[in-house]
């Protein structure tokens, strides 16, 4: 898989969709052949995977969020790996 632009705007690979699991308190995705439930900082991204904010915009969000930086690796990382598993796209 290529590496994903700061500018690219990734969404949720239709028809699935993000949930939050009130018995689990954990994030889930809706997948049509599975459901994943996500750790919290999964479930942070892909949140924001909605197909309008470009991805340094979430980087941002996320950063000011959580108050930390140089999140950008992590996140352009788990973005690849999340794209490589069929659950979002460009």
């Amino acid at each position: 898989m290529s590496s994903w632009a700061l500018s690219e705007r990734p969404r949720i690979r239709g028809p699935g969709r993000m949930k939050y699991d009130k018995a689990r308190q954990s994030d889930m995705l809706l997948l049509p052949e599975r459901v994943v439930q996500l750790n919290e900082a999964a479930g942070a991204i892909l949140w924001l995977c909605d197909g309008q904010r470009t991805i340094a915009q979430m980087i941002d969000e996320l950063e000011s969020k959580y108050g930390q930086s140089d999140l950008q690796g992590d996140v352009v990382e788990f973005l690849a790996s999340a794209a490589e598993r069929g659950w979002i796209e460009r």
